[in-house]
């Protein structure tokens, strides 16, 4: 059976992490919420980083807008390298194909190998 995950209020995480701040250890406050001191370190540091924007609620990860556009960005840049790669492939391909049509195959014929009648 697997157990369901906890969510926390934004204001609960804050007061785990003031308690902490107060004097109090992580791992007895832990224990008293019922958390993994892991968690409340990474809250806290949370809160340390930014607290303005700590802890935003449903799970949602922030993404500031400029980090969004810079990712929308690279994805179209790559987009296009893909794009002329494609293209670049099914040249040389179609290149390969009109020389094997003219008898002229690009083969490496030193990597096959000796047949039985060959040895002596």
């Amino acid at each position: 059976m697997r157990l369901s995950r906890r969510n926390f209020t934004r204001e609960f995480k804050v007061a785990a992490v003031r308690h902490v701040e107060q004097g109090a250890s992580v791992a007895e406050i832990a224990r008293a919420l019922e958390l993994k001191p892991s968690l409340l370190h990474r809250w806290r540091l949370e809160l340390v980083q930014d607290a303005v924007t700590a802890f935003p609620g449903s799970g949602q990860r922030r993404w500031p807008k400029d980090r969004a556009a810079e990712l929308e960005r690279k994805i179209g840049q790559q987009a296009l390298e893909i794009d002329f790669l494609k293209g670049c492939l099914q040249r040389i391909d179609e290149q390969r194909m009109l020389q094997a049509s003219n008898g002229n195959p690009r083969s490496t014929a030193k990597s096959r190998k000796k047949t039985s009648s060959t040895k002596g």
